[in-house]
């Protein structure tokens, strides 16, 4: 590993944690409702595509470990630059169903690191 990775993934796996621990106990029309929620579950899944998409610049090998990355930094994309076509449920779907995996990918990356 870089010696920039580490950070990188430290900082995916900040960003993730946060989303995991604010969703946990919500429903997603408790989650389509609350524009604050809202607000800050998009941020941290801003900040994990743009960590990711450094890490794919100094650390590819690294990235490529972790799956679909590049299916994340587009996600990213998405939120910043299409934040008039996001889809609340589409969100939704990606914090139940891919969240969990990139959070233990990364674990797994940062403890073999150390």
């Amino acid at each position: 590993m870089r010696h920039k990775t580490p950070k990188l993934l430290s900082d995916v796996l900040e960003a993730a944690t946060a989303i995991r621990g604010w969703t946990a106990s919500r429903t997603p029309e408790e989650y389509r409702n609350d524009s604050m929620l809202r607000a800050a579950v998009e941020r941290n899944f801003e900040i994990i595509g743009e960590a990711l998409n450094r890490l794919s610049r100094v650390d590819a090998a690294t990235a490529e470990r972790l799956g679909p990355y590049e299916r994340i930094i587009a996600f990213r994309n998405i939120l910043i630059h299409g934040y008039d076509i996001v889809e609340h449920e589409r969100v939704w779907q990606v914090v139940a169903n891919d969240l969990p995996d990139l959070i233990k990918n990364v674990e797994r990356l940062l403890d073999q690191a150390r």
